[in-house]
């Protein structure tokens, strides 16, 4: 049975919400019915704006269809999976809303709070993040090698990123420009919003268990996104591979011209029985070199990635913009783009 579609709004909207899917059907139909509600407390028109990760059940055909039958609701599927960040990237290109704000699907970000984070946007502030204040559902190890990242990543780099913050949180039109100005491939979503500056303020709140289904951010995907972080906004582990490596040659010099010495003025047997001690220290020099090309090749890298130019995401199909009364732009140079044919239905 087809759900009776809402009235078109007539204005754009001032609230665009961006959910990113990747095979979440089981906790989608519990989403869009609080979804429903948030937007009916809601004080002016809304989107609410799916972005498919290449999901592989059947929660692409539900989002589709929602937003096929209900004007508040975009879909946007990209042709692959690229990542959380790249989807919440694509996301916020596409939302026309005054003040964006960015959840996960899982609901372990309240909808609810969304209101919270709305009534200090219109105190004036231009990013509202939202902070957890416990975190039910998780482990105790995921728990204490989260808190020891965001402390080594504050002190590894000069940018302000808050303990307990992800990537739940509103967004001004204003500071949305300036992200989307930022074209970098390797993203760290929260630490772009850190270092961009602008007003910024927290509301706390206490992160839920998952609603239904299971996590999609396993190790893996948490250890991929740390070093997204570090690498992409510091550069201080070139600067220890630079350090350690002068240490490694003072300490190679030292050694040389006591093995110096000892030819010169000793008996001369050390020399013969020191290969165990020489074969350390060559392998330590070996290790140490190994280190620090792997660091110098990771930022290598990243320059690769970056001068090839490639879009940030591919769109295999959206649905929903044909009820938009403001058709967004998604994207901007380099950025993923609504394809042809979705752009002739809108126009039309």
């Amino acid at each position: 049975m087809s759900r009776k579609p809402s009235p078109v709004p007539a204005a754009r909207p001032v609230y665009s919400f961006v959910i990113p899917l990747f095979n979440e059907e089981a906790v989608l139909p519990i989403l869009l019915h609080r979804m429903d509600r948030l937007l009916e407390k809601l004080d002016g028109p809304a989107e609410v704006i799916f972005v498919d990760d290449g999901s592989k059940d059947t929660c692409g055909i539900v989002a589709a269809g929602r937003a096929k039958d209900d004007p508040r609701y975009r879909y946007i599927a990209l042709s692959r999976n690229f990542g959380h960040q790249i989807a919440i990237t694509a996301g916020m290109d596409a939302a026309v809303g005054d003040a964006v704000i960015i959840m996960d699907a899982d609901l372990q970000d309240p909808p609810e709070v969304c209101l919270d984070l709305i009534d200090r946007w219109k105190d004036g502030y231009e990013i509202v993040y939202a902070q957890r204040l416990s975190r039910k559902g998780e482990t105790a190890l995921k728990l204490w090698t989260a808190k020891m990242f965001y402390r080594a990543l504050r002190k590894l780099t000069a940018v302000d990123i808050p303990q307990n913050v992800g990537d739940f949180r509103l967004v001004d039109r204003r500071a949305l420009d300036a992200f989307r100005a930022m074209p970098e491939r390797d993203r760290f979503v929260r630490g772009m919003f850190g270092w961009m500056g602008f007003r910024q303020t927290a509301v706390p709140f206490h992160r839920l268990a998952r609603a239904a289904g299971e996590t999609k951010y396993g190790w893996k995907k948490m250890l991929r996104l740390a070093l997204d972080g570090i690498v992409g906004f510091s550069d201080l582990p070139l600067r220890v591979a630079l350090w350690m490596g002068v240490a490694v040659s003072f300490a190679a010099l030292g050694y040389g011209a006591f093995v110096l010495a000892l030819a010169l003025f000793g008996s001369g047997t050390g020399l013969a029985s020191g290969w165990a001690s020489m074969i350390v220290v060559l392998s330590l020099i070996g290790g140490m070199n190994l280190i620090m090309t792997g660091v110098v090749g990771l930022y290598v890298g990243r320059i690769h990635n970056e001068v090839k130019q490639r879009p940030l995401y591919v769109v295999g199909r959206t649905e929903g913009f044909q009820h938009a009364a403001a058709v967004p732009e998604v994207g901007i140079t380099g950025r993923g783009r609504i394809p042809v044919t979705d752009r002739r239905k809108i126009a039309s």
